[in-house]
């Protein structure tokens, strides 16, 4: 999307991990990148700038909710594009918080359009950060090869061990074709998110692309919220040579996509401008089991162990096609699980903070 004409960028959540790293690669390619951040401690310790983000970009503190926040942003700042990051993001913390991630997640995003009405600022485009976490269980197949929905895991499920839906099997989301049906409040909020800016967008004649995140992962992540970051603590468990407990029987299945991939996702989607929402994770499916044994063995740390604990509120199977992605946004993840994991070992190995333990 480059032209000879001035380029203003907001980032919202934008000295979050992934927005540091987009100001990393981005930031100094136009004329201003704003990150609109409101600091949250379970992310930012110091609430102080953080090193990471780009020494180009521009940090407003500021919270999404707020609407004096927004009119201080936009008071002297038109954004020509959108890259909508902030949510709170923790799939447990949100079934016992659901008033906190509904407000950021929710009427965050609708005091953000709400804002650009006042200023008239009408963005060329909008990119927002959704999750693999909307398509829930996403489609499971039955032994006699019926495609279906499961729905939840319920609680008694969970707690007579039946982890799996009996019979079936399950199925790789793609955004072109997976119905979202998600099981817990994170993935609801980040639902409305997308329905939220396609009736805005839609309305206003303003391009959207939504980029659904399997599991990121990487060097620049929280080490110290406990509630999101799986990798980060399995990396911490076996640095300090403690056994990773893995819950439920280790069959858990994630697509681990790393930092580096996901900021190129974002660049294609710029570069292209092509509307639509897409799926970007790596292509590999990988059970916790194996990522805790990949993770035990770079450290020498003891063989994990599987503990049968549960979370409600979690899926089972979460994987993605990204054939659709690679050929339309013309991106591909370069980043396989392993050299991510060595690359992921030796910045933890770099840093002084480190994860509070979660009662």
């Amino acid at each position: 999307m480059a032209d000879s004409r001035a380029r203003n960028v907001l980032v919202t959540g934008g000295a979050g991990f992934i927005g540091s790293a987009l100001s990393r690669h981005l930031a100094d390619r136009f004329d201003r990148w704003v990150a609109f951040d409101s600091l949250h401690p379970q992310i930012h310790a110091d609430r102080e700038r953080p090193a990471a983000l780009h020494e180009s970009a521009e940090l407003v503190v500021g919270d999404v909710v707020e609407p004096e926040d927004w009119d201080r942003l936009l008071a002297d700042f038109t954004p020509d594009i959108v890259i909508h990051l902030a949510a709170e993001t923790g799939t447990s913390q949100s079934l016992n918080e659901a008033s906190r991630h509904t407000r950021v997640n929710v009427v965050g995003t609708s005091e953000m359009t709400d804002a650009f009405v006042r200023h008239s600022v009408r963005p060329e485009l909008v990119v927002l950060a959704s999750s693999r976490a909307v398509y829930g269980e996403g489609e499971w197949v039955s032994a006699a090869g019926d495609v279906f929905s499961p729905g939840f895991r319920s609680h008694a499920q969970l707690e007579s061990a039946q982890w799996d839906f009996a019979d079936a099997t399950p199925v790789v989301s793609e955004a072109a074709t997976t119905t979202p049906h998600p099981v817990n409040v994170y993935g609801a909020t980040k639902l409305a998110q997308e329905n939220l800016l396609e009736a805005w967008c839609g309305s206003h004649g303003i391009a959207r692309t939504v980029l659904r995140l399997q599991n990121v992962y990487g060097p620049g992540q929280s080490l110290i919220n406990s509630y999101t970051g799986i990798v980060s603590l399995f990396s911490q468990w076996a640095e300090e040579k403690r056994v990773i407990d893995v819950y439920e029987d280790g069959a858990i299945v994630r697509d681990f996509v790393f930092i580096d991939d996901v900021v190129s996702a974002f660049e294609s989607a710029l570069a292209t401008g092509v509307v639509g929402t897409f799926d970007v994770g790596s292509g590999q499916a990988i059970t916790l089991m194996d990522m805790a044994r990949l993770i035990a063995e770079h450290h020498g740390a003891p063989s994990p162990r599987i503990t049968g604990e549960y979370r409600d509120g979690d899926v089972r199977y979460a994987a993605c096609s990204i054939e659709r992605t690679v050929t339309e946004l013309g991106w591909s993840p370069q980043w396989p699980v392993e050299r991510g994991i060595v690359a992921l070992q030796e910045w933890i190995g770099s840093q002084q903070l480190r994860v509070r333990p979660v009662s």
